[in-house]
């Protein structure tokens, strides 16, 4: 990486913090009455699932660009079925990492 690249890289970083601080600020900013409707609320709780949705959904079948089911996808069944049964959160990421270690020790979902 040449002195252009790190300098561009920097701004970049910059750049990109002050756009997520200014945002930050700018919801600081926005009337409490705002931001107590229902449907505000209604939708930030929704927008909150469809993301965590995303990220689970993209790191549990994708490697890279590519779609691959591997033991994690096998891991992600564990764990809802663990929190189908209502199991403590800390014994949910316990079993579902252990299922796919397991797996993946066998062989069975590389």
């Amino acid at each position: 990486m040449n002195a252009l690249d790190r300098a561009a890289t920097w701004i970049a970083v910059v750049a990109s913090s002050a756009v997520v601080y200014a945002i930050k600020v700018a919801g600081h900013l926005v009337p409490r009455r705002l931001l107590s409707h229902p449907r505000v609320t209604r939708t930030a709780a929704w927008v909150t699932v469809a993301l965590l949705a995303a990220l689970v959904a993209v790191q549990t079948a994708t490697s890279g660009a590519a779609v691959q089911i591997d033991a994690r996808a096998a891991a992600l069944v564990v764990a809802a079925v663990a929190l189908l049964l209502r199991a403590p959160f800390i014994v949910v990421v316990v079993l579902a990492a252990a299922s796919a270690a397991v797996l993946r020790a066998l062989g069975w979902m590389r």
